[in-house]
């Protein structure tokens, strides 16, 4: 199985479309180079495309997934401000789910899926995000995504990309599309 030579670290951030796109497509790519990837998804557990295709990517010829989804969120959206001890919770559970797949050996890629709003929603500190990061084995990639991400984080990227919102359907009134938006 081919192995990188150096794992990195990616950001995606930004107010525009694509962050979690960017993630998946990532980890589509490696999965066709027979490569692992783990994503954990926080602040989600809501029915998105995602979980589906994973199901279909398939596995590795010893019966492996190549892309494996857990989601630590309820299954409704939450607003900063209403925040609760359950949420911090299951973000604490996703981070740590996170560290032991990073440190299985069984991934070459873990993505930690809107962990930058978990951050921003104090479900978890910079501190515990930066102890994972010093964590990481040299030979895992690893991405963060998610808006409004902290500056200690952004100067631990190797790859910080930034999606700018230009114009999104939601100002025409445009609610969610199955397959586009989730």
């Amino acid at each position: 199985m081919p192995k990188t030579t150096q794992a990195l670290i990616h950001v995606y951030t930004g107010d525009g479309k694509g962050k979690t796109t960017a993630a998946l497509g990532l980890a589509l790519r490696a999965a066709g180079h027979g490569l692992h990837t783990y994503v954990g998804q926080f602040m989600k557990g809501q029915e998105y495309g995602e979980l589906q295709a994973a199901k279909m990517l398939g596995t590795d010829d010893r019966g492996r997934p190549l892309l494996t989804i857990a989601q630590f969120g309820k299954p409704t959206l939450i607003h900063r401000e209403d925040a609760s001890q359950e949420d911090i919770q299951l973000a604490r559970v996703g981070l740590a789910s996170a560290l032991q797949a990073m440190l299985s050996g069984a991934y070459e890629i873990v993505v930690l899926d809107e962990v930058n709003v978990a951050l921003y929603f104090e479900l978890l500190t910079v501190q515990e995000v930066l102890a994972f990061l010093d964590q990481k084995p040299p030979q895992v990639e690893l991405v963060l995504t998610g808006r409004r991400v902290p500056q200690e984080i952004v100067d631990r990227g190797d790859y910080v990309t930034v999606m700018e919102e230009v114009r999104h359907p939601y100002q025409k009134g445009i609610k969610a599309r199955k397959g586009v938006e989730f």
